[in-house]
């Protein structure tokens, strides 16, 4: 498909979507009161999550060509498996009342930002070569890591991974470049602003102050990040001594001047972030109710002026640009619809949680709580984290911020430590596997495209629990023993 019709595509998409969020009050006024029995709900309702994540975990590995060409199909399913025995259960308004809270006051501004970030990195190019040296590649990853708080760890893994490799393609050792590549850009680098990674968005959506996180994770970032740069550098070092020795390999793209393209996409990725800043800093008090749901002023025009700077960069970008970084539609399409079934399937999963010790997952409770009764950070840190790294980090952020209360200001606050062992564990251990976090699998397939020999899934495993996991151990202890 042509980036000319892709884009009237998306457009289409946005404006269905909108429409939706205008006219949905007239499909759902009877559903003002859609509260959910938590308390009452037996475990099985949870199954549709469970399977949805799932599916998500094992298609591409198991059945790749048929979760290629049906996941939205399969995320349709899910979704139906719950809001029909929804319907059934406590009727029809009330099952329309919870999915359409979930769907918009969550769902619409994270697949719009989602959307925009991809869409406006996607027409920024690097173009031109250097030699990989492990200066070189540490520079990168550290740019590539700073850089992820503020596009998103996709849009810097989409920016820079090419670039990287690139720069090492004349290599005999490059794969751990890539591996070390996935670690840092795109998941722990992520992790200071809402815009870096989907789980702190999330919790951004759920009221979490947008500079919370920077204010309240930098030490974890400095620390497990500078540990995995630092292991990097120094088996890049050992690795390129190794290299001397052995036969020369012919540069397949000689070294040639860096040059950026696509430079008007940079006010417009300046223009996102202003507007989630105005949007958390002004408050008119002025909202709209849908189906019970609150949709405040603030944000329905941050929502738009963020869809709309996606929409300009489609009509300012070079073809040629978005070309030669691959630019298309499936990755997003993928994630939009995948995430669409994602808040539908967790829509009983929350009702539960909220329910506490008196829900099904009572014992889940129990896990994550000391005997006195007070959280316990560093098994909220583990648990959030060993789920993120198989499952995507996003949902399993928001079940474990609801395990932990769901209110945002005492989250914040008397609970600050647990939130950032949640965000902690999320962002940075979805980097374990290749199905940790949305950008993961995307640097992996294109780095196979590109001739690098990756490990396989359980090879790229064996790298994180020698580098990651002892990392893991140390920072837990260090920050929420």
């Amino acid at each position: 498909m042509g980036i000319k019709r892709a884009s009237w595509r998306a457009l289409t998409c946005a404006a269905v979507a909108m429409a939706i969020a205008i006219l949905a009050p007239a499909a759902a006024l009877a559903a003002e009161e859609h509260g959910l029995p938590g308390a009452s709900m037996p475990l099985w309702w949870a199954l549709p999550f469970a399977g949805l994540l799932l599916s998500i975990a094992t298609g591409p590995l198991l059945f790749h060509h048929v979760w290629e060409h049906h996941y939205g199909k399969i995320a349709a399913l899910w979704a139906a498996l719950v809001i029909v025995p929804l319907a059934l259960a406590f009727g029809v308004p009330a099952a329309v009342g919870a999915v359409l809270h979930a769907l918009l006051t969550e769902y619409m501004s994270f697949i719009i930002l989602l959307f925009a970030l991809f869409t406006i990195s996607g027409g920024i190019l690097v173009a031109g070569n250097i030699h990989g040296t492990p200066l070189v590649n540490a520079g990168l990853l550290l740019v590539g890591a700073l850089l992820a708080s503020v596009i998103g760890t996709t849009g810097a893994s989409m920016i820079l991974i090419r670039p990287l490799i690139r720069a090492n393609d004349n290599r005999p050792f490059n794969a751990h470049v890539v591996v070390f590549f996935i670690f840092l850009v795109s998941n722990i680098g992520g992790s200071l602003t809402p815009l870096g990674d989907p789980p702190l968005f999330v919790g951004f959506l759920r009221g979490v102050d947008f500079f919370w996180t920077t204010t309240h994770l930098y030490r974890e970032t400095l620390f497990v990040g500078g540990a995995v740069l630092a292991a990097f550098l120094a088996l890049d070092i050992i690795l390129h001594r190794r290299e001397n020795g052995a036969p020369k390999i012919k540069d397949p793209t000689p070294d040639s001047r860096v040059r950026i393209r696509g430079l008007p996409n940079l006010p417009l990725l300046a223009g996102v972030i202003a507007a989630i800043l105005l949007s958390a800093t002004w408050k008119p008090e002025v909202s709209v109710t849908i189906a019970g749901a609150t949709l405040e002023l603030q944000n329905l025009l941050r929502d738009a002026a963020i869809l709309t700077l996606a929409l300009v960069s489609l009509a300012v970008s070079r073809k040629e640009y978005r070309e030669a970084n691959g630019f298309n539609w499936g990755p997003i399409a993928e994630v939009a619809k995948l995430f669409a079934g994602i808040f539908i399937c967790i829509v009983p999963v929350i009702a539960i949680l909220r329910a506490g010790n008196e829900g099904a997952l009572a014992p889940l409770v129990a896990l994550v709580t000391t005997a006195q009764g007070a959280p316990n950070d560093l098994a909220y840190f583990w648990l959030t984290g060993a789920l993120s790294s198989f499952l995507d980090n996003a949902p399993t952020y928001l079940v474990f911020f609801e395990l932990a209360g769901g209110d945002p200001q005492h989250l914040m606050t008397e609970l600050a430590s647990t939130l950032a062992a949640i965000s902690a564990g999320a962002v940075f251990m979805g980097a374990n596997t290749y199905i940790g976090n949305a950008p993961n699998f995307m640097v992996y397939a294109i780095a196979r495209q590109s001739g690098v020999k990756m490990p396989g899934f359980f090879g790229y495993m064996l790298w994180s629990g020698l580098v990651l996991i002892p990392t893991f151990l140390v920072a837990g202890f260090l920050f929420f023993g």
